[in-house]
């Protein structure tokens, strides 16, 4: 074991913490990534700052919660002036490369106004998120939009899968009796294989891409963000995967008859649109998960070879790798589909770090159940490199403490954040909501969670005797005390976030009362 010279941060799109065979879930097989948790530590109760893909990552792209990035939903742009990962690692001399997902759109009016040239050094690291483009894919490429030089689609024309979008047509479709092509973006074919073997899929595809990376990097340290789609709908797997589970190996659906009788309005708006309409009926959920399963386990398969990779190339001394999601998916539960608002299935993630440092020694496999951010990871990447943690405009923490040593820590926190903004859906023009009002926030601590909607009433749950969140207390005369409480520390959260990013606490420390000694005299008789 040695020192952290590079880092390997592994994101699987729309992976809820509880599908994974060392976090719990009884039917599952994930021998890679548990054999994994084994070295590390596994964080149990991990959080993403919003439950949907686009601002989720801005939060870890930034290290900032999305009340300070902006950047609410999907190709919001978040502003160029936001440092990135790649701006802080930079400082440490340390490269910061992309292979696979971001779902970053470019700040083009930002650009602009600046007279930066998209296509430009410059402007290319900017429209990048501050990585470097090794392969980026984001990972869904519908026929009306696709990009006709996307890399993935010219690798499958070049095995001879001729089409003008071989990712739709052969690697997220099924194929019927007569031949014809059964879309992937319909659920009701998730049970059929996909149109070409395992080994052509997007995850074997994009494993291929990271390993071409990492041979190739030389000397200079590296963090290397390996993001995949799946298991992302399209739920489409290939053989053996489509149909390596049944629907006796699925979790039974989590909802209550009372959260169903009388949902908060907002949620009741989302149960509304089509995708939780569908998740509520037993046959769609015994017809999907079963391969979201499967895909899962295809990206555990393909995360055992990058590991042999890795110790092949001898860099399991020198690497620091975690594992984590941008948020989960509802399946189902609470009678919901896809993600977006903020109970357990979707704004929890799976967070697992090993460190190769042998301080890390006594706490690998470890379960620790202390509450962390999604945002924590750009301070732990820093501090890990002996880096300045810019607490001026790094909103997380270093987890560093809690990977080395005994992993005490006298002062972690003890609540986390998530918010959400629903203005882009239609449970919006439902509920009849402007689209600057269409917001909730989410404060979670060690026993309890409460969801301040803006318009309406909130939530409240006790986890501690309601981990399942089937009983909303958020109009119960007897918790009254516990809502004042959990609302003022989520309005003290809203009002210290970090703003003056442009100075650091030591500068204006240091220019405090000196004012005379500069030469400004001010009030002086």
């Amino acid at each position: 074991m040695g020192k952290v010279k590079n880092i390997l941060f592994v994101m699987y799109d729309q992976l809820r913490a509880d599908y994974l065979g060392c976090a719990g879930h009884p039917t599952i097989q994930t021998p890679h990534i548990d054999a994994f948790a084994k070295t590390g530590v596994l964080f149990n109760r991990a959080y993403c700052q919003a439950p949907v893909c686009g601002p989720s990552r801005v939060s870890f792209y930034t290290g900032r919660y999305v009340s300070s990035h902006g950047a609410g939903y999907n190709n919001v742009p978040f502003s160029l002036d936001q440092w990135t990962m790649g701006d802080y690692l930079a400082e440490v001399g340390m490269r910061s490369v992309l292979v696979g997902k971001t779902h970053m759109a470019s700040d083009h009016a930002g650009m602009k106004r600046l007279q930066i040239d998209p296509v430009s050094d410059l402007g290319v690291w900017i429209s990048q998120s501050g990585f470097e483009p090794f392969e980026r894919d984001d990972g869904l490429h519908p026929s009306q939009a696709v990009d006709p030089n996307l890399a993935y689609n010219n690798y499958l024309r070049a095995l001879g899968y001729d089409s003008e979008n071989p990712w739709h047509d052969f690697a997220n479709s099924a194929e019927g009796s007569d031949g014809e092509i059964l879309s992937g973006w319909n659920m009701r074919h998730a049970r059929l294989p996909a149109r070409l073997p395992d080994e052509h899929t997007e995850t074997p595809y994009m494993t291929d891409r990271a390993m071409d990376f990492i041979e190739t990097a030389g000397d200079q340290p590296w963090c290397l963000h390996f993001s995949l789609i799946k298991p992302h709908w399209p739920y489409v797997a290939p053989t053996p995967y489509n149909d390596m589970y049944g629907p006796n190996q699925i979790l039974p659906v989590n909802q209550s008859v009372a959260e169903m009788a009388d949902p908060h309005p907002v949620v009741a708006a989302f149960q509304g649109h089509e995708g939780s309409e569908n998740f509520r009926r037993e046959e769609v959920r015994q017809t999907v998960i079963p391969t979201y399963m499967g895909l899962i386990t295809q990206c555990d398969d393909q995360f055992g070879r990058l590991m042999a990779f890795l110790k092949e190339q001898g860099r399991l001394d020198d690497t620091m790798i975690v594992i984590t999601a941008d948020h989960g998916d509802y399946l189902g539960d609470h009678g919901l589909g896809e993600k977006d608002l903020l109970h357990e299935e979707v704004a929890r993630i799976p967070m697992i770090i090993y460190d190769p440092d042998a301080a890390a020694d006594g706490r690998r496999g470890s379960v620790d159940d202390r509450l962390v951010e999604a945002i924590d990871l750009i301070p732990t990447f820093l501090d890990s490199q002996g880096g300045d943690l810019h607490p001026h405009r790094l909103e997380g923490r270093s987890l560093l403490p809690l990977l080395r040593g005994e992993g005490e820590v006298t002062d972690w926190r003890d609540a986390v954040f998530s918010e959400t903004d629903y203005a882009f859906h239609p449970a919006r023009n439902a509920l009849g909501v402007a689209p600057d009002r269409a917001r909730a926030y989410m404060v979670r601590t060690e026993d309890w969670k409460y969801i301040f909607y803006e318009g309406y009433r909130p939530q409240l749950f006790h986890l501690a005797e309601d981990p399942k969140e089937q009983k909303d207390l958020g109009t119960d005369p007897g918790h009254a005390d516990q809502r004042a409480e959990l609302h003022e520390k989520l309005f003290h959260w809203l009002r210290n976030r970090a703003i003056r990013t442009t100075m650091s606490n030591d500068v204006v420390t240091q220019r405090t009362g000196n004012a005379k000694a500069r030469g400004y005299l001010f009030g002086v008789w």
